[in-house]
């Protein structure tokens, strides 16, 4: 087998003013928009506004219509578009969808992915319009596990559909004439989807969990073989002669080719921006031009289009890369128009063409079938909503031109990965491995505050007090800790609910898996939470900050992150975790506190304290209203107390001198802030932390991890926090060992909701044993009514060019 490396690497020329088709290099750098994240977005063509997470595209075979599937977290539509003349036709409500989408042979129907509804929905095709006409089932609906993915259709040689699934992990093969399933096979891990051999003989199908593609032989109706390709493969193309198959590799910035005779991978294209970079491109998706010469990557988390030159088998050669919108799932190309899905629109603001997340929300209580779907969703996790763009083919000065912007798009370069910013004699070192006065890092995670919920009422800071909803009087030592150290007051978390934003806080990326599924199951949708090591195939390739710690010699321990009661999810954790307690609103924090305490002396006191400390205090969360439980105050003034006394206690221990801590929250998503739904509180702490200072400098999750990592040594996980800028303003070469003394609580803690209330019954409707099972657009509704009797504001979204401090209003209706 010969196996070339392909990079796409292109160091482009100075800026061209160009007469040709697309925006000059003035006309992009003018229309830059930072996200929260810390990347940039200059998308290029034109964009017609999607749904929630559109997440595939495809074409009739006629060329008169493309399709799309919309799977977020609010309303899942199956859109029909005009191909030529890019206007939308028809938009239907899908209950369930996820990504498998196909037109028959003669363009009169179109199949469709039902999700956990575990059926393929069959849509005629008429008057410019979607009517349902039928559906295949493979089984009953979620909670029963099967979960349909994508599907490949043949009707001119077996007259056949073909299945594969994500929760059951099997193919399904279909009859068309009878709709009867003909054969069931285990396929053993998750699949993505499935494509037909020219010949009709293999069905190529890529097994998402397993890094392969397997081949399923229709005649011997049996898996007969498989191909080893990089890890998360995902999107299938097959060129035009069959002779070659393309698979995009998510978790490893790339795409192997396949030569389908052989069955041999004979080359992997890089499609990152840089030679070996770590996870964090996410190529999900592929198209050919129409003279099969040049091959499109859809690279998700890059934001762009890598291109390369395929017209010479195992010699391809890289051509630049095109700007798309943010999160791009799936490109077709047709003629000389490049089209791509951009998953969550094209900047971090609503798209004023589009849905608009700011209008209002209607929240019916009592009415359980309609609780967790408003009409207009202000929710996080419904707030991004798709485009298309339709790009012309560039020419090779115009990709040049293309190709500069997508590098000033992107805040990581190959070069941050051992050297990042900083100053000299800052106790976090600019350069991986330099010393750190820092010995021991402490890293304790919260649940899902917003900043203005918290500390809009903090002078100085950029805060919208009308949000408050936990002030100074309930949080009086994260007040206290932010007015003695750091205020950070433009801090985003790179998550949007806590199934990804957990893996976000503990390895600065979720892979295509998390960010793809997670949306049908806040959604009430069915399919599994995925996070925290729950799935393994959820987890980042490299692991978290734990194996980071563990191949470069860093000890560790973990206080309830990644486990489920006392038991390890990681492997990695096995013997590193203490007698602690993991999410439980049933326990306090304060209890917590008390087993952290223990173990953390028992370990001082035989010199055997780890040098990173991750530790969970969740309480913040609350339980809302429910009857019975401790009052939302109660809770989150537990929880800050427990942050209080840790403070207290570390800064009065022997290691105090070469401590510090990171507080912050996994996701933003339960609640309003003026600035942007991302934007959450964070905390430093430490004699080595500035005092009495206000930080306005932009920082992310990833940038909290880059700071850890520098402190200990360690080279970053992946693309994201390569990137981040650390929290070095925040810190000082002129150490300060003066002690913390914590607040005592302003709130009984043993306060409890009462019972017989509107909000109490509705409270009971739902799930509070672990997080996010309470939709939270339902959940912020419960919380502002409890705590202020009036609706709640929405969340906003903002540019960061041109903030936007409009606000609407949501409301409840009780029965």
């Amino acid at each position: 087998m010969r196996t070339n490396k392909i990079t796409a690497l292109l160091f482009v020329s100075a800026f061209l003013c160009l007469q040709t088709f697309g925006q000059t290099a003035e006309e992009l750098e003018n229309s830059r928009l930072k996200l929260p994240n810390g990347w940039s977005l200059t998308p290029v063509g034109k964009n017609i506004p999607l749904g929630d997470l559109p997440l595939n595209l495809v074409v009739s075979h006629d060329k008169k219509y493309m399709a799309v599937t919309n799977n977020g977290q609010s309303t899942q539509t199956i859109e029909l578009i005009d191909r030529k003349a890019g206007v939308r036709l028809d938009s239907i409500i899908i209950p369930k969808s996820w990504y498998g989408l196909a037109f028959s042979k003669d363009n009169q129907f179109l199949y469709a992915s039902g999700g956990h509804d575990n059926l393929v929905r069959k849509y005629r095709v008429a008057n410019n319009k979607l009517q349902l006409a039928d559906s295949l089932v493979l089984g009953k609906p979620w909670p029963n596990k099967v979960g349909v993915a994508g599907l490949e259709i043949d009707e001119t040689v077996h007259n056949k559909l073909f299945v594969v699934t994500k929760e059951d992990n099997s193919l399904y093969v279909f009859d068309l004439a009878t709709k009867e399933i003909v054969n069931k096979i285990s396929l053993g891990t998750e699949s993505y989807t499935c494509k037909l051999s020219r010949d009709r003989k293999i069905l190529f199908i890529s097994s998402w969990g397993g890094g392969k593609i397997l081949l399923y032989d229709i005649a011997k109706s049996a898996i007969v073989g498989d191909i080893p390709v990089g890890s998360h493969p995902n999107e299938l193309l097959l060129s035009k002669n069959g002779k070659y198959l393309y698979v995009a590799n998510s978790n490893d910035n790339s795409v192997s080719v396949i030569d389908t005779r052989n069955r041999k991978v004979i080359e992997i294209l890089n499609a990152a921006l840089y030679p070996d970079a770590p996870s964090g491109s996410t190529s999900n998706g592929l198209a050919l031009s129409e003279d099969q010469k040049t091959l499109y990557v859809a690279n998700a988390n890059n934001n762009c289009l890598a291109v390369f030159d395929v017209s010479v088998p195992s010699k391809s050669k890289s051509e630049g890369f095109i700007p798309v919108g943010w999160y791009p799932t799936n490109v077709k190309v047709v003629g000389k128009t490049i089209y791509v899905t951009n998953g969550k629109g094209l900047s971090s603001f609503a798209n004023p063409q589009g849905p608009n997340p700011a209008q209002r929300a209607q929240v019916v209580l009592g009415h359980a079938g309609d609780s967790t779907r408003p009409a207009k969703v202000q929710y996080i996790g419904g707030l991004f909503h798709g485009t298309l763009s339709m790009i012309e083919q560039p020419s090779k000065a115009q990709l040049s031109v293309y190709s500069q912007s997508v590098y000033k798009n992107s805040p990581y370069t190959k070069e941050k990965e051992l050297l990042t910013e900083g100053e000299a004699g800052n106790p976090v070192p600019m350069k991986v491995g330099e010393k750190s006065p820092i010995k021991y890092v402490f890293y304790l995670i919260k649940e899902n505050r917003t900043y203005d919920q918290v500390l809009s009422d903090v002078p100085g800071g950029n805060g919208d007090s009308s949000l408050l909803l936990f002030g100074e009087s309930i949080t009086p030592n994260q007040h206290k800790l932010v007015k003695d150290f750091v205020l950070l007051d433009n801090f985003y978390v790179d998550a949007e609910v806590s199934a990804d934003g957990h893996n976000w806080s503990m390895g600065a990326y979720a892979n295509d898996y998390l960010e793809k599924t997670w949306p049908s199951s806040y959604g009430g949708r069915g399919g599994t939470y995925g996070g925290e090591g729950e799935r393994k195939i959820a987890n980042n390739r490299d692991g978290f900050i734990w194996e980071n710690c563990a191949r470069n010699n860093v000890s560790f321990r973990s206080y309830g992150e990644f486990v489920a009661g006392k038991t390890p999810r990681l492997d990695v954790l096995k013997g590193k975790v203490a007698n602690f307690t993991s999410y439980n609103l049933g326990v306090r924090d304060t209890t917590r506190f008390y087993e952290w305490r223990k173990d953390f002396d028992s370990l001082v006191a035989i010199n055997a304290l780890p040098q990173l400390s991750t530790v969970r205090f969740g309480n913040d969360h609350t339980e809302g209203m429910r009857a019975g439980r401790p009052t939302p105050f109660a809770h989150v003034a537990d929880n800050d107390l427990a942050v209080g006394m840790f403070i207290d206690h570390l800064s009065k221990s022997p290691v105090w001198k070469e401590s510090v801590v990171f507080i912050l929250e996994d996701d933003a998503q339960n609640g309003p802030d003026h600035v942007d739904a991302h934007r959450s509180t964070a905390y430093v702490i430490g004699p080595h932390v500035k005092r009495n200072f206000v930080d306005h400098t932009m920082y992310s999750t990833s940038g909290v991890l880059r700071t850890i990592e520098l402190i200990l040594g360690l080279p970053p996980m992946s693309q994201y926090d390569a990137a981040a800028t650390p929290l070095w303003r925040c810190f000082t070469g002129e150490a300060n060992y003066t002690g913390y003394d914590h607040l005592p609580a302003n709130v009984n803690l043993n306060d409890k909701n009462p019972a017989n209330t509107p909000l109490a019954k509705f409270s009971e409707k739902f799930d509070w044993s672990r997080e996010d099972a309470v939709p939270d657009l339902t959940f912020n509704e419960i919380l502002w009514q409890g705590i202020k009797g009036t609706p709640a504001p929405s969340p906003v979204r903002a540019a960061f060019l041109k903030r936007n401090h409009k606000e609407d209003r949501a409301s409840i209706e009780m029965d």
